[in-house]
């Protein structure tokens, strides 16, 4: 349960890749908050929740400990955080903070799969997932833990190969090291604690959820309108990417032709748009969904 009496708590990370972001989904789903006078805690004005700022690696703990009801943290972090004991449940990917954990080598060592690594040294800021992909690979080595600046590690001749986070591989290059397989796909998560809230709390709870998920659904969804022939109906619609069926309206005075209306999971482009015109659509419309229940 939480520590505070009558208000849930969320944590999310205090800087960092993830910081903004984090705050950014908060606000979409109606949050509104006041900082605290030490910056770590933010106090919701309308609803009984605090939002508490604190380091990435500590936001599982405090959310399995039941400190948080709920925590945004970046799957890495979650994996590395696991010690065998309860857990924190992941409720939902949140579609940023993308990026992945990679072995990388300099062009010096020949490396054609990971028993490539077996009795090696490798850097990472991850040891315990770096672990787990050793022995699942059948390779034993030896793992040195650094809090930063892995990628220097084998210049410094402090290992043959590192295990590190890679976005753009703009680092890595600098560095002259090359990606080779990739130990993690991550992302930012919502994660909830396996500890129940208050009781007269869990239907805030649920409801903050469920408007996060909204928030979540709505990105990159586009809600397209336009009018079509009725005779090129189905080729029409099936030009419309990712989505489900339509709604079609009849247009006054006009038995010829329709309203399509579509909510539109994937990317709408201008090729779509042009092979839409093209099949005989017309007063096509494009726009942006900001909530989707």
């Amino acid at each position: 349960m939480s520590t505070v009496q009558g208000r849930l708590r969320i944590a999310v990370q205090k800087s960092g890749r993830l910081a903004d972001r984090s705050l950014e989904l908060i606000r979409d789903a109606g949050l509104k908050w006041v900082k605290g006078h030490n910056d770590l805690l933010y106090r919701v004005e309308n609803y009984p929740i605090d939002l508490l700022r604190v380091r990435d690696d500590d936001i599982p703990t405090f959310v399995a400990d039941g400190v948080c009801d709920l925590g945004i943290v970046g799957e890495n972090v979650l994996e590395e955080g696991k010690n065998g004991g309860a857990n924190a449940e992941i409720v939902m990917p949140l579609g940023f903070g993308r990026c992945t954990l990679k072995i990388a080598t300099p062009p010096t060592l020949a490396y054609d799969g990971p028993a490539s690594l077996d009795g090696l040294r490798i850097a990472t800021s991850y040891p315990k997932i770096l672990r787990k992909f050793l022995a699942d690979n059948g390779v034993g080595a030896d793992i040195v833990t650094m809090r930063g600046a892995v990628e220097v590690a084998p210049r410094l001749k402090l290992a043959a190969a590192i295990c590190d986070l890679v976005s753009t591989g703009a680092t890595l290059e600098a560095n002259g090291l090359q990606a080779k397989d990739t130990v993690l796909e991550s992302q930012a998560v919502l994660i909830k604690s396996p500890v129940a809230p208050e009781p007269q709390l869990a239907d805030l709870l649920d409801s903050i959820i469920e408007r996060m998920s909204g928030v979540v659904s709505s990105q990159g969804a586009k809600y397209v309108m336009l009018n079509a022939p009725v005779a090129a109906l189905d080729q029409i619609t099936a030009l419309l990417p990712g989505a489900g069926a339509p709604t079609v309206m009849q247009l006054s005075g006009r038995e010829d032709a329709v309203a399509v209306h579509a909510v539109c999971q994937e990317a709408v482009f201008w090729e779509t748009l042009e092979k839409l015109k093209a099949a005989g659509a017309s007063a096509i419309l494009v726009l942006p969904i900001e909530k989707m229940m």
